[in-house]
This record gives structure tokens, sequence and C-alpha cells, in this order.
């Protein structure tokens, strides 16, 4: 029986990023795709996973992304890459988040920056939307727990935060990466792909009319 619903955030209740990098890539000549081959080569170990674990601050991943593009033949400074993060909001997946919250535990477990990193930009409003983050009953945020998804230790966090087994939840990620190891744990995974699709996965997995 379910008893939480457990969810991301960008990628879920915004659109996905990657539709930012791709014109960000356009605009520049870029190969399509790039930024995403940055972010996926040594994915424990690279800048945007010390960033996220809030081991490096705003001018070390700015150095440390840029490397590792050069490494790939181009130039792309860190700093261009954190406005990207903004997406707009699925007003479809807020209203299914208040429907939820009132049968069910609620949990978001997110991977992102320090909240100074965005210096203020639209991907800081994005990420750290109250209105939203407020309907959660616990948040996990990986740049203050020192670690961050797929790591399978953030997932047991969250569960014994909501006293829930994995079994009883559902996660929704838009990373099929970080669905692998809750799905391993017993949870049900629901892939967002878009905000109609995860509205209709979710209301299959609750039985709750959710739109």
């Amino acid at each position: 029986m379910i008893r939480a619903v457990i969810f991301d955030f960008g990628g879920v209740f915004t659109s996905s990023p990657f539709e930012a990098f791709e014109r960000y890539e356009r605009a520049r000549g870029l190969p399509v795709g790039l930024i995403r081959k940055v972010n996926s080569t040594n994915h424990e170990t690279n800048a945007w996973a010390l960033f996220e674990r809030a081991e490096i601050d705003i001018d070390g991943f700015d150095k440390a992304f840029a490397a590792e593009a050069e490494a790939h033949g181009h130039h792309v400074p860190g700093r261009d890459v954190l406005p990207l993060l903004a997406g707009d909001f699925r007003p479809e997946m807020i209203e299914a988040l208040r429907r939820i919250k009132t049968r069910f535990k609620t949990g978001c477990i997110t991977n992102n920056m320090p909240h100074n990193a965005a210096g203020g930009t639209e991907a800081g409003r994005t990420m750290y939307a109250r209105e939203i983050m407020e309907l959660f009953d616990h948040v996990i945020e990986s740049a203050k727990a020192g670690i961050r998804k797929p790591d399978p230790r953030i997932y047991r966090m969250m569960c014994e935060a909501l006293s829930v087994g994995p079994e009883e939840c559902v996660y929704l990620d838009d990373l099929g990466g970080n669905l692998k190891p809750a799905r391993a744990m017993g949870m049900t995974t629901i892939k967002v792909e878009s905000g109609a699709q995860a509205v209709a996965d979710l209301e299959a997995a609750t039985g709750m009319r959710l739109s």
C-alpha cells in the first residue's frame, strides 16, 4: 500500500533544463548535447557532482566545469550553465502535489547547488520556490546533505524521515539513472517526461484524481 510520494524538483515541477542547454549550444555553435556529455563524464567526481555536494564554491565550479568542457574541445564557463537551470513551472504538477498531500506523506529529494550559487537569477527562483517547497513534509537537498542522487543513502534518508518503507513509496524523477536505485529498493517509480504524462502515471499509482 502506498503511503508516501517522493518527488525530484527540477524537471518535475519545472520543464527540463535540457531544453535550455540545447538552446545555449545552438546559439553558440556548440555540439548539441555537449553540456549533458560534460555532466555525465565522471559523474560522481566531476564539477557538477562536487558542486551539488557543496564541496566546491561557485568560483570553483566555474573553473572546473570550464576545464572539463575544454577537455571535450569547447569553451563553456561554468557560470554560463547556472542560469540555464531555470525552467517554466508546470501548474498541473503543483496541483497534483497539493492533492497528493491531503492523503499521502510527501517528500522532495533534489540534487541542487548551495543556495547562493545562482546569485538571484531565475535559476534560484525555480529551484527554491518557497510556495512549492512548503508543501513537502520533508526535503533533502544534496548541497546540505553532502550526498546526491543516485547514491542509495539519500533515498533511505527520506524513507527514515517519513517513517515509511521503500515499498510504500512512489518516486518521480526525470532522470532514469536516479530512478534505478529507488526501484531497486522497492519503490514504485515514474519517469517524468511531461506534466500530463506524470500526472496520469501518478493517478494510476495512487488511485487519486489529480487533475
